[in-house]
């Protein structure tokens, strides 16, 4: 069976292809600069790709700004929206009033049962430890 065996180069090692006859795409750098760190970045695009007007920085994950020859690329902002919170999905459906309603009622619920013993939690742990 051994006489049988694939016999060939490493895998992954070296590429069959060549280079040859292969035209690259034409390509332009484009620099950005970090608002945060003042870090600059090239990075190259193709010559036919729009180049975007910011980009992450690398070094801190600030916001680094296109620089053009007439300066630094307008960023359009008009798209974005303000996070929202779970305080702020929460004033959507309730008022604060019903809010501070609903959480003094819930306290005084906790603490009647914490006074009365009512731990439904306990008789859960008392079966697993019988």
């Amino acid at each position: 069976m051994a006489d049988r065996s694939l016999r060939g180069i490493r895998l992954g090692a070296q590429s069959l292809q060549s280079e040859e006859g292969v035209v690259f795409m034409e390509r332009e750098d484009h620099t950005y600069l970090c608002s945060l760190c003042g870090r600059e970045t090239v990075l190259t695009f193709a010559a036919d790709a729009e180049a975007p007007a910011s980009w992450e920085c690398r070094t801190c994950g600030g916001e680094a700004i296109l620089q053009t020859p007439k300066g630094a690329a307008e960023v359009d902002r008009s798209g974005e929206k303000a996070a929202r919170t779970h305080w702020d999905m929460l004033l959507e459906r309730r008022s604060e009033e019903e809010l501070e309603q609903l959480l003094s009622e819930r306290l005084e619920y906790i603490r009647e049962r914490r006074g009365e013993g009512d731990d439904p939690t306990k008789d859960a742990r008392d079966k697993r430890s019988a």
